[in-house]
This record gives structure tokens, C-alpha cells and sequence, in this order.
């Protein structure tokens, strides 16, 4: 037998983490994150200055007030103060500053939750699509990760194929919402369906089945829409938050697990949390983050700017031809990709400087993740009013849109053309022969002659080669071999 150098708990992990270990270590989309000019639309990082008084608070609170100010941090008094007043305002039940756990983010409070529940062998359910780390969470502590699968296009709550995932062994349940990536925010009679649905099968099995509430997303939502948490429902829950998403500071890690009044054997948890905690490598947050929470708690990132840029992504995209649900939540849209290979769609889309994440990274092949948080990125990636498209190589059927209004054939998305402000040159494929075919096409009479009618708006590169073509609107490039083109 040969040994490995590492454990097989580390190996456990790396291979639930597959996915994105591989994208984040191997992917050429990685190296040009920080190209100039391209549309990065990968994670939810922030792509201008923090939120105005996000500095100013960490500045305000650097000043040491005692000898302590800086000194060994568990969950400090206030503020577990300032949290537990937010969550009976937000959540209506009357949390405890002493139900309140500081955690540095919400992934701590992940692994601490698991940590204070979960045994070798025990089971816990998670939902799929998931976020990245939630398999490998699992599996870290020695539990067996149960996978179930929220069907597209809506991503329901699959309470069916929760039931039936259930067995003696089940310890846990992980939900998100809203949820990353789908954008989905589950209403109140889902909760309701499926607390009952845990009562259940926690009176069959002897013992508590607990819910892990990962409510990162929580305080984004849109369309004036009001979140809702499980723990209202179901006594059992952990409700976990980070404030990394709401004030986009994912660098700087603070977060909470809070226990609702109604958990039973209440006191014993919170024991088996700070114990959980300490052994998770200290996983509180520093000091300075826990002094600001007062200034920090009433800051927040642009909701309605979000929702602006979420309806102009959508509007655009679905425009092409692309399905995609519109998110109620989150930061995230999941449109189907148009090549089956999602790994292959997302590279080719980096050929354009457009960053999109592969579905399968999230378990859900076929379609791509893009990030609502790049500003200036969505700005870019919508730039022309007067919009260019590549056809979809995979689709036999040319694609081609006579005006602005025409309907697109069915699902026959088009991979976009990102124009460049500094050149304004449209970038083509690199692959095949390729030409124009529009409604508004004016060639010159020779290369070197102007063009005979109007001043031209774009100029084309095909096989990075300027042709002798300008072109006043271009909505349609067709492979050569396809129909005929027709004006």
C-alpha cells in the first residue's frame, strides 16, 4: 500500500473541491483578471472604491480606547449587542446578545456550525446548485455529503427529493437563500413545507436534524421583495450571515451565527459553539472589525444600482437569445450557455475579454455565472446600442436579425462582440473565415477611396485583418458555407 504525504481527510477535500481548485489554479481566464480592458465578470469582487464610510468606520475605530482595545477577542458584548437588536428588527423573533456568535465570515460559521452537530458518519443534505465549498465542508468533518438537486429553469426547493434524502443518519441540512448562484429566494410556505418535513423526520429518527441557514445574500434582494428566514419556521436553525456581501469587503471577514430562542436544548449548543470555535482556529473575528460594527452595520452597497444593472444584463442577454431566469437576489445571473461544453463556451468568451464562470463549477453544466458586481465591466460589455453578434458556431442555422426588432430564432444565442471604447474596433474570432452580412453595409469603390454613403460608425477586424468594409450598423456575422445572406 503506498502512503500518501498528506491525509485522506485532505485528499477528501480537494477532491470535493475539484472544481473550483481546478478553475482558480489551471485556468487561463485566471491570468487575465488583471489585463487592462477586460470584463471581468468572475466572482463578486469589487471593482471600485469601497462603500462611502466603510474606511472611514475602520479608521474611526483603529483609535484605542483602553489597554484592551486590541487584545484576545471572542464575540464581543457589543457586539453581539448590535446583532441580535438587527435580527429581532429583520427576522421579528427576540434574539439574545448571548445567542449571538462572532465569526470571521460566513465561511467560519459554516465549519463551526458542522463542527458543533455533525459526528463521523452522520449525513448532511445539501442543495445543487451549491456554492463552491459546501461539499467540501462536509466531507472535512469526517460526514457524508448527500447531494439534492434544485431543477431549472426555477430552482425550486426540491421538498420531494428532500424527503426522500432523509435517512436515520441525516444530521444536517445546508440551505441558501437567496441563493448563490441562481438568484432564487425561497417565500415563507416553502420554509413552512419544509420545517414540517424536518420535525418529521427528527421525531422518527430520535434526534434533531438541524438546518444550516446560510443567509449571506439576505439584505440583497430586489424588486422590493422582503426576506424571509427559515428560522421563523423550523427551531432547529442556524442562521449564519456575512457581512463581506452586503458591503462587498470580502477581504475583510466578519460574520455571525445566531441561534434562534425557540432551538432546543439551547444552552447546550452554545457550549458545543464556542467550544467548536476555539478548536476552528479561533475562528473569531479581529478586533477593530468587531469595535466598527456599530458604523459598519448601517452601511450597504447600491441595492438599486444593482437591480438597475440586473434588468440591463437580463434585458440584454435575453435580447440575444439566452435563457436565463431574472435572480431576486444575490449578485449572480445563470444563463444557459449555448455550447453544451460550458468549459469551452466560458474560454471562448475570454478570446473577447469577457470573464464568465463555467456552470459546472457550481454543478450546473451547460450554463455560465456572471457577476453583477463588475461596474465598469457591464458598461463595456453593453457599450453599442447599435449591438454586434458572432453566430453561435454550434448552431447549423444562420442567424441572422434584419432590424433591431426582429424576434430571434429560438434559443440561438449569440456569442457578443465586445466593443472597445478606446478603439472602437470589434474583436472577431480568431478560428474560420468569416463575413459580414447586415441590413447597412457600404463598401468604398477602392481600398483607398471614402466610403460612398454615410460617415461610417464601426470598423470591422476579421481574422484580426481590417477589412475594406465600414459599417453604419452590423447586426448579424455568418460563417461562410452558411444560406446566403440577405440584406
Amino acid at each position: 500500500m503506498t502512503s500518501l504525504p498528506y491525509s485522506r481527510r485532505a485528499a477528501g477535500i480537494a477532491s470535493a473541491a475539484a472544481p473550483i481548485f481546478r478553475f482558480a489554479t489551471q485556468s487561463p481566464l485566471m491570468g487575465q483578471r488583471s489585463k487592462p480592458g477586460v470584463a471581468d465578470f468572475l466572482f463578486g469582487d469589487p471593482h471600485e472604491m469601497p462603500v462611502p464610510g466603510y474606511a472611514e468606520a475602520l479608521a474611526k475605530w483603529s483609535a484605542p480606547q483602553s489597554k484592551d482595545w486590541f487584545a484576545y477577542k471572542m464575540s464581543e458584548p457589543s457586539a453581539q449587542t448590535i446583532v441580535a437588536n438587527t435580527l429581532r428588527e429583520t427576522r421579528g423573533l427576540p434574539f439574545e446578545p448571548e445567542d449571538i456568535y462572532l465569526t470571521n465570515g460566513a465561511f467560519a460559521a459554516l465549519a463551526v456550525s458542522l463542527s458543533a452537530v455533525v459526528d463521523p458518519a452522520d449525513e448532511v443534505i445539501f442543495i445543487s446548485p451549491p456554492w463552491f465549498f459546501y461539499e467540501a465542508l462536509i466531507v472535512s468533518h469526517n460526514a457524508t455529503p448527500v447531494r439534492v438537486k434544485c431543477p431549472p429553469p426555477k430552482f425550486d426547493l426540491d421538498l420531494d427529493a428532500i424527503r426522500e434524502a432523509i435517512t436515520p443518519h441525516t444530521r444536517a441540512i445546508i440551505v441558501n437563500s437567496p441563493n448563490n448562484p441562481t438568484g432564487r429566494v425561497y417565500p415563507p410556505d416553502t420554509w413552512q413545507a419544509l420545517a414540517k418535513i424536518l420535525n418529521e423526520a427528527s421525531q422518527r429518527n430520535g434526534r434533531a436534524i438541524y438546518l444550516l441557514s446560510d443567509e449571506a445574500y439576505s439584505r440583497i434582494v430586489y424588486d422590493g421583495r422582503s426576506y424571509h428566514s427559515p428560522a421563523a419556521h423550523y427551531a432547529n436553525t442556524f442562521l449564519l450571515y456575512t457581512y463581506g456581501k452586503t458591503l462587498l469587503t470580502p477581504g475583510q471577514r466578519i460574520g455571525f451565527i445566531a441561534l434562534p430562542p425557540t432551538m432546543l436544548h439551547r444552552k447546550e449548543m452554545q457550549n458545543a459553539i464556542l467550544a467548536a470555535q476555539l478548536a476552528t482556529g479561533y475562528a473569531f473575528p479581529n478586533a477593530l472589525l468587531q469595535h466598527a460594527l456599530p458604523d459598519l452595520e448601517k452601511l450597504s452597497i447600491d441595492i438599486e444600482h444593482l437591480q438597475e444593472k440586473r434588468d440591463r444584463l437580463t434585458g440584454a442577454l435575453t435580447g440575444m437569445g439566452y435563457e436565463l431566469g431574472v435572480p431576486e437576489g444575490t449578485f449572480y445571473l445563470m444563463p444557459r450557455s449555448p455550447l453544451a461544453d460550458d468549459w469551452a463556451f466560458t474560454e471562448t468568451l475570454a478570446q473577447y475579454d469577457v470573464l464568465a464562470m463555467p456552470g459546472a463549477i457550481v454543478e450546473l453544466p451547460g450554463y455560465f455565472r456572471l457577476s453583477l458586481t463588475a461596474l465598469k465591466s457591464t458598461k463595456l460589455f453593453l457599450k453599442s446600442k447599435d449591438s454586434l453578434w458572432f453566430k453561435n458556431s454550434a448552431c447549423p442555422a444562420p442567424m441572422l436579425r434584419r432590424s433591431s426588432n426582429e424576434t430571434p430564432p429560438p434559443f440561438h444565442p449569440r456569442i457578443p462582440v465586445i466593443i472597445h471604447s478606446s478603439c472602437r474596433t470589434a474583436k472577431a474570432p480568431k478560428c474560420g473565415t468569416w463575413m459580414a452580412t447586415g441590413i447597412s453595409i457600404s463598401r468604398p469603390a477602392s481600398p483607398s477611396a471614402p466610403p460612398a454613403t454615410a460617415t461610417p460608425t464601426w470598423c470591422a477586424r476579421f481574422n484580426n485583418r481590417p477589412r475594406n468594409s465600414f459599417i453604419s450598423r452590423l447586426t448579424s456575422i455568418t460563417k461562410n458555407g452558411c444560406n446566403s445572406a440577405r440584406n
